[in-house]
């Protein structure tokens, strides 16, 4: 058995949470204690009923996400909410939640593992929000439907797929820039026309911006916002799980998007 306050306060260093700006609704760090240890971390990308019972299932005690308990803002703790709260605390799991400072970590973080997956060498920062970045950018020469392929065998093998904006057949992709989940958006678009970015990996973006890319001459593989966001939450609770010698599980509820 394990502090859970020792594993949050570690987590909460090695993310630098206290540093890393976010969206309100994130509220990065131990979301929701326990009895105070912890004996198997269980890593999902959603909170949700199903991940919850999925959890509770496989007998972990530490819940981590990537989007937490407060993702979709201030709601009544009634109905599902309410059965979800209520069946984390009386089988003693404890919740943590990262978002970006995880997607933005250089050992586990979203972004790095995926440009590990689809094998593509950063060489510097990309997506810019309030003084921190993101995301990662770097150079290539490879066919981008070759790029477009692994984009899409990673998609599928995590639940999901991955589409991209037109192109012809013997494009190639020279300069590339990463921002997984919700990643495609005026601002990561103009940013990336700014730095001579010919492809832009995302996981989602609106429709906007597959119009927005084709005037600015880039390509935008679309790799699923689940899927390109499922690789931070797994080695982060398999990093603590060696650290602090516990069990360790992923669970996967994909959503398709």
């Amino acid at each position: 058995m394990t502090s859970t306050a020792e594993v949050a306060t570690y987590l909460d260093q090695l993310l630098e949470t206290s540093a890393i700006p976010d969206y309100g609704n994130a509220l990065n760090g131990l979301q929701l204690e326990n009895d105070g240890t912890i004996s198997k971390a269980a890593a999902a990308v959603d909170f949700s009923s199903r991940v919850v019972n999925l959890a509770i299932e496989q007998k972990a005690d530490l819940l981590i996400l990537h989007h937490g308990m407060f993702w979709s803002g201030l709601k009544p703790i009634t109905a599902s909410a309410y059965a979800r709260m209520r069946l984390l605390i009386e089988n003693n799991v404890a919740v943590y939640s990262s978002h970006l400072p995880l997607d933005r970590h250089p050992q586990f973080g979203n972004n790095v593992l995926l440009s590990h997956e689809l094998e593509l060498k950063p060489s510097g920062d990309f997506a810019w929000y309030k003084g921190i970045a993101i995301g990662l950018k770097g150079e290539a020469d490879l066919a981008t439907a070759d790029l477009v392929e692994r984009s899409r065998a990673f998609a599928q093998n995590h639940g999901g797929d991955a589409i991209a904006t037109g192109f012809s057949g013997n494009r190639r992709t020279r300069r590339w820039a990463m921002c997984t989940g919700a990643g495609a958006s005026a601002e990561t678009l103009e940013e990336a026309h700014a730095l001579g970015v010919d492809t832009l990996i995302v996981g989602e973006g609106p429709h906007h911006t597959a119009v927005q890319a084709d005037e600015l001459g880039i390509v935008v593989i679309y790799a699923g916002h689940y899927a390109t966001e499922t690789l931070g939450v797994g080695a982060l609770a398999k990093h603590i799980a060696e650290k602090f010698n516990l069990d360790w599980t992923t669970i996967h509820a994909p959503t398709g998007l």
